[in-house]
C-alpha cells in the first residue's frame, strides 16, 4: 500500500463529503450494488492484502481539469513518469495545447490530459488479450502490460491517446488513476503537482471547491459520445473563435455558434503542394498490416473460387480442378498466406505471445478476425494435404471438410477485419468504403493469382483455358470496379466532412498527393485493361501489364490508407506526440539520444532475438498452461 508522508498536503486528500446517483450520461455513480460480493475486496496491490477505508471506494472517480488555471509547467507530466517509472520515450499524461489570435491579443489554452477511465472503455473491448479491466474500485480502468502482446489496436480505438505502446519494450501501457494513492485517500500524483491548481480529482459530477462549471469540452478535446469519458473542465475565460495546434497535425478548431462548441476543421499547413513521400508511404510501420491484409484478402478470394465457383453456375472454373492445375494453385495460397501470417505475428510486440489472441472472442473484432483467419489457414492447409488422396472417399470427405471450414471461416476472418477497421475514433477508416476495398481487392487479387497459376502451368491457347481467362478477367473488372466505386464515393465524402477524415483527405492530396494521383491511374487502367480482356480474350502480354499495374495501385491504395488515418487525438506539444518533432528528431540524429524523449522503432531485432529465446526456455510450457486456463474458463 502506498505510504502517507507525515507532512502530506490536505489539498492531496481525496474530498468528497457528497455525490450525485448519477452522471449526465444517465449511468450510475454508485458502480457495485451494497450488497454485492465484489465489494470488500483487496486489489493487492504490491501484495498488500489491506482494502482502503475510502468511504466512496465502489463510485466512479474522474479528473477535473480547470484551463482557466493551467499554466503549461508540465509538473503533471513529471509526477506522473516519476511515481510509474515511465520510459522517457512515452508520457501517460502530457501537456498539449492550442492557440488563437496574434500579438497583442494571442491566446493560449493548454491542456493535460491522461486516461479517462471511460464508461464505456473502447480500449477495453478492443483489445484481443484482455489485458483491459475496469474495475468496481473508483471506475479504474486499468491495463496489465504483462498481458498484452504489443498488437496496439487499443491505441487506435482511444479516441484520446491514453494507451502508450513502447517500442522497446513491445507493450502497452497506461494511466492506472494511481489506485495505490486513492486506497490510502491521497489524489493521485499529476493532481498533487499541479502547481497552478489546475487539476483535481475525485468522485465524478462534483465540481471542486471555488470552481463553477463541470463542462464535457473544451478546444481540441475529441467528443464524448464514443466512450463517455470521466473528466469535466472549466473554461470561463473566452477565446478566439479559431484556435489551431501548434504541432503537426493539419487541423484547427473553429467555434459553432449554434452548439457553443468548437469543431475540428482543416488547417492546411503545408500547402496545397503535391509529394511522393514513398519512403513514408512504403516503409511506414504498419507495412505489416499492408501485407497481411492483402496477402489474407487474395488468398480467400481465390479459395473460394476455387471451390464455390463452380457450384455458383460459372462452368468457366470447373477447369481449376484439374490437378496439375491445382496443386500448384493450392501450394501458392498456402505460400501466400503463410507470408501475411508471419508478417502480422511479427509485428507484434511480443510475436512468442500470438496465441493471446484469442482470449476475448467474446468483445473484441481483433480476436474475431485472427480466429476466423487461422480457421481459414487451418483449411486451406487441411484440404492442401487431404485432396491429394483423390483415391480415398474417406480422405476426400476430410478434404471436403476443411474446404467448407476454409469457406466460411475466411469470409468471417474478412468481414471481422473489415469491422475491426470500422473505429469511430479514426473517421478516414470509418466508412463503408473499407469494405468496398476489401471485397473488391479479395475478388481482383484472388482472381489474379488463379490467372498466374494457370497461364504458368496450363496451355494458355486452350478453348477452356481461354474460357477460363476471360471468366477471371470478368472477376477482376468486378473487384476493381467495386472498389474504385468506394474510392470516389469516400473521397466526395472525406472532402465533405468538418473532421480529422477531411484533415486526412486533405493530407492524401498534399503531402502524398502524387502517389495518390499515381494509384487512381493505375487502378482505372488496371480497370480497363482487365474490361477489355473480358471482351476480346486474354493476351500474355496484355495479363502481365495487368498484374504489374494491379500489384503496384494495391501497394500504393493498402499503404495510403494506413498512413492517412489521423486519430481524434488531443493536441500535442513541440516535442511530446508531435509527429513533426519525432521525424525532426529522426532526420537529424537527436532520437539517438534518448534525453531527448524519441526512441526509434528498432523493436524487431529485439523482437527476434527475444522470440528464439523464449522458445528456447519455456514458451511451449506457456503456451500449454494459457489453452488449459482458456478451456478451464
Amino acid at each position: 500500500m502506498f505510504k502517507v508522508r507525515n507532512d502530506e498536503p490536505k489539498y492531496a486528500f481525496l474530498n468528497d463529503p457528497e455525490t450525485k446517483a448519477r452522471n449526465r450520461y444517465g449511468q450510475n455513480i454508485e458502480l457495485t450494488d451494497p450488497a454485492s460480493e465484489l465489494r470488500d475486496k483487496s486489489l493487492n496491490i504490491n501484495g498488500d492484502t489491506a482494502i482502503g477505508e475510502n468511504p466512496n471506494r465502489y463510485k466512479q472517480h474522474g479528473f477535473y481539469f480547470n484551463a482557466d488555471n493551467c499554466i503549461g509547467c508540465h509538473a503533471c507530466e513529471s509526477a506522473c513518469s516519476e511515481k510509474n517509472d515511465v520510459p522517457i520515450h512515452l508520457a501517460y499524461r502530457s501537456v498539449g495545447f492550442v492557440e488563437g489570435g496574434t500579438y497583442p491579443d494571442y491566446q493560449r489554452l493548454n491542456i493535460s490530459m491522461a486516461c479517462n477511465h471511460c464508461d464505456d472503455p473502447v480500449c477495453l473491448t478492443g483489445c484481443p488479450t484482455r489485458a483491459y479491466t475496469k474495475f468496481a474500485e473508483y471506475g479504474a480502468v486499468l491495463q496489465d502490460p504483462d498481458i498484452c502482446f504489443g498488437c496496439g489496436y487499443c491505441t487506435w480505438v482511444c479516441p484520446y491517446n491514453a494507451p502508450q505502446l513502447d517500442p522497446v519494450k513491445g507493450e502497452v501501457s497506461k494511466c492506472n488513476m494511481c489506485v495505490d494513492r486513492l486506497e490510502v485517500n491521497l489524489k493521485p500524483a499529476c493532481v498533487a503537482a499541479c502547481l497552478g491548481n489546475a487539476l483535481d480529482f475525485g468522485v465524478i459530477e462534483n465540481i471542486p471547491e471555488n470552481r463553477i462549471q463541470a463542462k464535457t469540452d473544451i478546444p481540441g478535446f475529441p467528443v464524448t459520445d464514443i466512450t463517455h469519458p470521466n473528466i469535466r473542465f472549466q473554461q470561463t475565460r473566452s477565446t478566439h473563435r479559431e484556435m489551431t495546434r501548434t504541432d503537426s497535425m493539419p487541423l484547427k478548431y473553429h467555434r459553432d455558434d449554434k452548439e457553443g462548441k468548437f469543431k475540428p476543421v482543416v488547417d492546411e499547413k503545408q500547402g496545397r503542394q503535391k509529394h511522393w513521400n514513398l519512403r513514408k508511404l512504403l516503409t511506414s510501420h504498419e507495412s505489416a498490416h499492408v501485407i497481411f491484409t492483402l496477402c489474407t484478402q487474395a488468398t480467400v478470394g481465390a479459395f473460394l473460387l476455387l471451390l464455390a465457383g463452380p457450384l455458383s453456375g460459372l462452368d468457366a472454373l470447373v477447369v481449376l480442378q484439374k490437378p496439375e492445375l491445382l496443386l500448384p494453385l493450392l501450394i501458392a495460397l498456402v505460400v501466400i498466406s503463410t507470408v501475411g501470417l508471419f508478417k502480422l505475428n511479427m509485428h507484434l510486440g511480443k510475436p512468442h505471445r500470438f496465441y493471446r489472441g484469442f482470449n476475448n472472442l467474446r468483445l473484441s473484432p481483433v480476436s474475431r478476425e485472427i480466429a476466423g483467419v487461422s480457421l481459414f489457414y487451418t483449411g486451406l492447409l487441411g484440404y492442401t494435404i487431404f485432396i491429394l488422396f483423390d483415391d480415398n472417399l474417406f480422405m476426400q470427405f476430410i478434404a471436403s471438410s476443411f474446404a467448407f471450414i476454409g469457406i466460411l471461416s475466411g469470409l468471417t476472418g474478412l468481414f471481422f477485419m473489415y469491422k475491426l477497421y470500422r473505429i469511430p475514433a479514426r473517421p478516414f477508416w470509418n466508412h463503408w468504403q473499407t469494405g468496398t476495398a476489401f471485397s473488391g481487392s479479395m475478388l481482383s487479387l484472388g482472381a489474379l493469382i488463379i490467372a498466374v497459376i494457370s497461364v504458368c502451368t496450363l496451355p494458355a491457347a486452350a478453348v477452356e483455358v481461354q474460357a477460363l481467362l476471360q471468366t477471371l478477367m470478368i472477376i477482376t473488372a468486378l473487384g476493381l470496379g467495386l472498389e474504385g466505386f468506394g474510392h470516389i464515393f469516400h473521397a466526395r465524402d472525406m472532402q465533405a466532412s468538418s473532421n480529422e477524415g477531411a484533415a486526412s483527405y486533405y493530407r492524401q492530396i498534399s503531402q502524398y498527393g502524387k502517389s495518390y494521383i499515381l494509384r487512381n491511374i493505375l487502378l482505372g487502367f488496371s480497370l480497363l485493361l482487365a474490361t477489355l480482356m473480358a471482351i476480346n480474350g486474354f493476351k500474355l502480354g496484355a495479363g502481365l501489364l495487368l498484374m504489374l499495374s494491379m500489384l503496384v495501385s494495391c501497394a500504393f491504395g493498402r499503404s495510403l490508407f494506413f498512413v492517412l488515418v489521423i486519430p481524434t487525438t488531443m493536441p500535442g506539444a513541440f516535442f511530446w506526440k508531435n509527429d513533426g518533432f519525432v521525424e525532426h528528431a529522426r532526420a537529424t540524429g537527436l532520437a539517438d539520444a534518448p534525453q531527448h524523449g524519441v526512441a526509434y522503432e528498432r523493436h524487431h531485432a529485439f523482437k527476434i532475438n527475444e522470440l528464439i529465446q523464449t522458445l528456447k526456455e519455456n514458451s511451449l510450457k506457456d503456451m500449454i498452461d494459457h489453452v488449459k486456463w482458456i478451456f478451464g474458463k
